[in-house]
């Protein structure tokens, strides 16, 4: 295959096609769960930081064995039980609304062991792609998986304020059930025969862990990575337990427009997944993970500065230029996890970079609930987008800073021992 061509590979394609059903439904889901919490059970703050602490909960719980798991498993095989649970699971939440029974600790319970499935997916997820469309084409399926996730954070914030307004936020979660299960039948239909996995023998799963934690932690630029990603994650769980309450409660933006406000920043994302290209061709890809989201960080303060009148346009402006800045950073750095990483510690050097990058989400989350009581719900932003901000100079002061592209091979199992 030639530059520009993955649309031509018909794995890819399917891929493609329930990567967007998936993404769809998980945004549709990331606004319509804290609306049914915060306006239909009445959640407090600190109700909704546990719900955002149970949604990532996982990472911290099972994402290190998990990785061992994956890569003793073929992958496509984990992502297609993992789209059907949390199918199933999702699609529980409108039955027990209809039948009166809803309650928040049966959302905590929901969003828990959808969290656990997700784990698995996006573990196999990441470790997929590369052995589906070759490591010469890592940058271009991850800018183009990229862009369908920037796509749908337009689309679907927007879509679930207007539904939840419509049919209740309830029956909006249908939509999110029903992505999970459109994009396992996607996944069924891929062609290519997945290599199977390697087998250790009964190596045991302790020293498993301990080999994706250590070629983690013994490459620098992936150091400085993991804790640029940590923390901005961890300040998001803060931003993410209070915005909605924020928006609702102190702006006063009723479901439709805080649906379209959080879609804001999808605009963002998919000019930086349109532009990575030439950007990263620009700048080169590593200067990419550091350089654009320095200059485009600053842009989160603009964020709490949110009222009902024309600065609701320069949180929304906030919006949009960080979004540009996270998604050449994400496409930038997931491509170097990937392509330094030898094919056998693919699941579990992704579990180990999710665990401690997701696991900090949970915490975060809790922060936010906490700040969000003793500072109010605008200074608990406050903190939530400072902290973003700063998260940056993990890779600002990174070897990163010398180097220009990534590399071109994987590094050797003995190098990674």
């Amino acid at each position: 295959m030639h530059r520009g061509s993955l649309f031509r590979h018909a794995d890819f394609r399917r891929l493609f096609a329930g990567d967007t059903a998936s993404q769809f439904g998980v945004f549709v889901g990331n606004t319509a769960v804290p609306l049914l919490a915060a306006v239909t059970l009445a959640a407090t703050p600190f109700e909704m930081g546990l719900l955002t602490a149970a949604e990532t909960l996982a990472f911290l719980l099972i994402g290190l064995p998990a990785g061992v798991w994956v890569d003793r498993m073929r992958r496509r095989r984990v992502m297609l039980t993992a789209d059907f649970t949390r199918a199933a699971l999702l699609l529980s939440v409108p039955a027990a609304w209809w039948a009166g029974v809803l309650t928040l600790a049966q959302l905590l319970v929901v969003v828990l062991f959808v969290g656990i499935a997700t784990v698995f997916f996006d573990i196999a997820y990441q470790s997929y792609l590369p052995s589906l469309v070759g490591r010469e084409h890592l940058l271009e399926g991850n800018a183009k998986l990229q862009a369908v996730q920037s796509t749908a954070q337009i689309a679907g914030p927007s879509a679930a304020g207007v539904l939840v307004q419509l049919v209740t936020a309830a029956n909006t979660v249908l939509v999110t059930g029903l992505g999970f299960l459109t994009s396992a039948l996607c996944l069924l239909r891929i062609r290519a025969r997945e290599p199977g996995p390697r087998h250790d023998g009964h190596a045991r799963l302790l020293p498993q862990i301990a080999e994706g934690l250590r070629f983690v932690f013994s490459d620098r630029p992936l150091r400085a990575i993991v804790g640029t990603t940590a923390t901005a994650n961890f300040f998001n769980g803060a931003f993410v337990a209070v915005n909605v309450l924020f928006l609702t409660r102190t702006v006063g933006l009723p479901p439709a427009a805080v649906g379209a406000l959080m879609a804001v920043g999808g605009a963002g994302g998919i000019l930086g997944a349109v532009c990575s290209g030439a950007v990263t061709r620009r700048v080169g890809q590593s200067r990419a993970i550091w350089l654009v989201p320095l200059v485009t960080a600053p842009a989160y303060l603009l964020v709490p500065l949110a009222a009902p009148d024309w600065r609701l346009g320069l949180s929304g402006f906030g919006l949009v230029a960080s979004g540009f800045g996270i998604i050449i950073y994400n496409i930038a750095q997931v491509s170097y996890r990937q392509a330094i990483c030898p094919d056998r510690l693919l699941g579990r050097m992704n579990a180990s970079v999710r665990f401690v990058v997701w696991g900090t989400i949970p915490l975060g989350g809790l922060l936010g609930g906490a700040l969000g009581e003793g500072l109010g719900l605008r200074g608990a932003m406050w903190v939530a987008v400072a902290g973003e901000a700063a998260a940056v100079l993990w890779v600002v002061c990174s070897p990163l800073r010398h180097m220009r592209d990534l590399p071109t091979a994987a590094k050797s199992d003995s190098a990674a021992a």
